[in-house]
């Protein structure tokens, strides 16, 4: 029996790889760096590595660009309120439901 190995995709990809998994130029990644709208670790070299998470922020940036054709810094801004309500409502969600109790 043979058994085929499948790679498993690395946890940290460089700037160049996760450009292309985003679909994005390099550039505009690293103008996200920028703007703080990735937050990129750095190796050993000092080189920029992102996680595979920020593939979703960049996925929700295109579509608030898209869907609001703003600038990227107005983006960043859009983006701190969402969390912000996020947090709200999941302190609000804790409040009106203890823990063990009813809702």
């Amino acid at each position: 029996m043979t058994v085929a190995l499948v790679p498993v995709a690395a946890r940290w990809l460089g700037t160049e790889s996760f450009a292309q998994a985003a679909g994005i130029h390099p550039e505009l990644v690293r103008r996200f760096v920028s703007l703080g709208l990735l937050d990129p670790g750095l190796d050993a070299s000092g080189s920029l590595q992102f996680s595979r998470r920020e593939l979703a922020t960049v996925a929700r940036i295109r579509r608030l660009r898209a869907g609001l054709n703003i600038n990227y810094s107005a983006i960043g801004e859009i983006i701190d309120l969402l969390d912000r309500i996020a947090e709200l409502e999941a302190a609000l969600q804790v409040q009106s439901h203890p823990a063990g109790g009813r809702p």
